[in-house]
């Protein structure tokens, strides 16, 4: 007895919904386990701890887009206490600052695994490195997720909030790590 076509997407779609964000995230910690660091990349022109600078205040950006993000999800399905309706320009504004945030990251990932790779020689650079992989696997499953129309309605929230806790802890790791003077509390 063959499927239908609808059937076997029904069937297709779940499967490669989880899978598709894991493929993400293990290909980053593959490529970063495998490529040769250069600790001499430069990052917009900037070298050694001024990149180290410069990507702190890229990261504190980022994570200040992630905070704008979740007050425009939490207005746009009417869970900010107060807010009322969300005006159509809130998803649209939503929309272009995700997209702002997602291209914000691009510059910072890229430094981090063409200079330094996957490590894991302490607790911090470890969860680092994770998180990492952790928040482009969890930006493709938010993407995924919105597009579903068929999802448990917890799908989003845990999506977008995976999202939001890697970029919190990305920033934890190494933004506050370097603008607090290379340390960071409890690590």
């Amino acid at each position: 007895m063959s499927q239908s076509p609808h059937q076997v997407r029904r069937m297709v779609m779940p499967a490669l919904g989880f899978l598709l964000p894991l493929a993400v995230a293990a290909s980053i910690y593959g490529f970063g386990r495998t490529y040769t660091p250069n600790y001499n990349n430069a990052l917009f022109g900037a070298h050694g701890t001024d990149t180290l600078v410069l990507k702190a205040r890229m990261g504190t950006a980022l994570l200040g887009l992630a905070v704008i993000q979740v007050l425009l999800g939490l207005w746009m399905y009417r869970r900010l206490p107060g807010a009322g309706v969300a005006p159509r320009q809130v998803r649209t504004s939503h929309r272009i600052i995700g997209l702002g945030a997602f291209l914000l990251s691009l510059p910072i990932a890229f430094h981090c695994l063409t200079t330094y790779g996957f490590q894991v020689t302490n607790t911090r650079v470890a969860l680092h490195s994770i998180a990492g992989c952790v928040f482009y696997g969890a930006f493709v499953a938010k993407v995924l997720v919105v597009r579903a129309r068929r999802l448990p309605g917890w799908a989003l929230p845990v999506a977008g909030g995976t999202l939001v806790c890697a970029i919190a802890l990305l920033w934890y790791t190494a933004a506050l790590w370097v603008l607090n003077g290379y340390t960071v509390p409890g690590l």
